[in-house]
């Protein structure tokens, strides 16, 4: 069977994405393609040989580099001369249509993000010009629509929110890909929570610190892991501001991003994750790619109560529902000091179901 040359492409994902490399990347080079993936420089060794990993010059986010980040990934592209190109972000669909003209190769947009609606309701620019951006975003996706063969959709959200990917979209979740012979070994004797993931105002963090501050003050066992990367240098800031003096929080990670092999040891050794978003209509109906590892990974879960997050915890009792706005912090340590946890089957959770679909779409857009 002809092996095909499959390129993944990112602006400001690592080549060690997850999504790119264990999710996508891993599952395409079993349909027998020649897999590489375009992204930011990682110090992480490559844990997979099918895949080959093209790294950029390291930029600043805001910055020349940034800009001209998407001739760097055209450059490349022209080298490889891909038969199926997988973009991930609205900076990269000019760049896909030029590899579709020069080589007649299939193009793809991985949708992880509703990026125009983002721009609107996160801090990362100034509120003026965030409609404006957002604006132009939509408009350069809607454009740019007609000469992509498909749409890979994170969310199921998407479906109804993106109205240009119409009948083109494949709902691809980002469920977690299980490591072989993963088992948890929590610290006896400590309660270690755990945050996980992108850290930003957005996603809960300083909600995250207040819960654990208040379940310290009346069990000193409790401590708390935050893991991830921060985009935002003032976000970031304000969080070293927030935890100095707190001993028992430690940050890992921060201005760079931490490879996803040591996010799995902290799941390993933590005794619950903790998941909370500020109510934003960005957020509304995702589902958060940690809920479905910490499930997988049978990691119980402090878990705001929203309907569906807690339906996907049920099956396995993976989670404790929490009002992080005005928790009680004798009752929850009460709870989870004792009650059982994970104690069923989690369901619907890993990427296999997803892969399977993969693959199944892939035959396709070469017949």
């Amino acid at each position: 069977m002809k092996k095909r040359r499959i390129v993944l492409a990112s602006i400001l994902k690592p080549v060690d994405d997850t999504r790119m490399v264990e999710k996508l990347g891993v599952s395409l080079a079993k349909f027998n393609g020649q897999v590489s993936v375009i992204g930011y420089p990682s110090t992480s060794p490559s844990a997979h040989d099918t895949i080959t990993r093209v790294a950029l010059k390291p930029y600043m986010r805001l910055s020349l580099g940034r800009v001209l980040a998407p001739l760097h990934v055209l450059l490349k592209c022209i080298k490889v001369k891909p038969e199926l190109l997988i973009v991930n972000t609205h900076e990269l669909l000019l760049v896909a249509i030029a590899i579709r003209i020069l080589f007649g190769c299939k193009i793809v947009y991985d949708i992880q993000e509703n990026y125009a609606l983002n721009l609107k309701h996160t801090a990362a620019f100034p509120v003026v010009v965030r409609p404006v951006l957002a604006a132009i975003v939509r408009l350069k996706e809607t454009l740019t629509a007609p000469f992509f063969h498909a749409f890979l959709l994170a969310e199921k959200c998407y479906a109804d929110q993106l109205s240009f990917v119409r009948n083109k979209a494949v709902v691809l979740e980002n469920k977690v890909v299980l490591q072989e012979g993963f088992r948890r070994l929590p610290q006896p004797g400590k309660i270690r929570l755990l945050f996980t993931g992108t850290i930003a105002e957005s996603t809960g963090v300083f909600q995250a610190i207040d819960l654990t501050e208040k379940l310290h003050a009346v069990n000193s066992n409790v401590e708390l892991e935050i893991m991830g990367f921060c985009a935002l240098p003032a976000t970031l800031s304000r969080i070293r501001q927030r935890i100095s003096g707190l001993p028992f929080v430690t940050l890992i990670g921060g201005e760079r991003p931490v490879p996803h092999s040591r996010i799995f040891e902290a799941i390993r050794h933590a005794s619950f994750g903790l998941i909370y978003y500020p109510p934003a209509p960005h957020i509304a109906s995702k589902v958060p790619t940690k809920l479905y590892e910490y499930l997988g990974c049978r990691l119980p879960i402090l878990l705001q109560p929203v309907p569906g997050w807690l339906a996907l915890a049920k099956p396995s009792n993976g989670a404790l529902a929490v009002d992080f706005q005005n928790p009680d912090a004798e009752e929850i340590l009460t709870e989870i000091t004792s009650r059982q946890f994970c104690t069923g089957t989690p369901t619907g959770v890993t990427w296999d179901e997803e892969e399977a679909r993969l693959l199944q779409w892939v035959v396709k857009i070469f017949v």
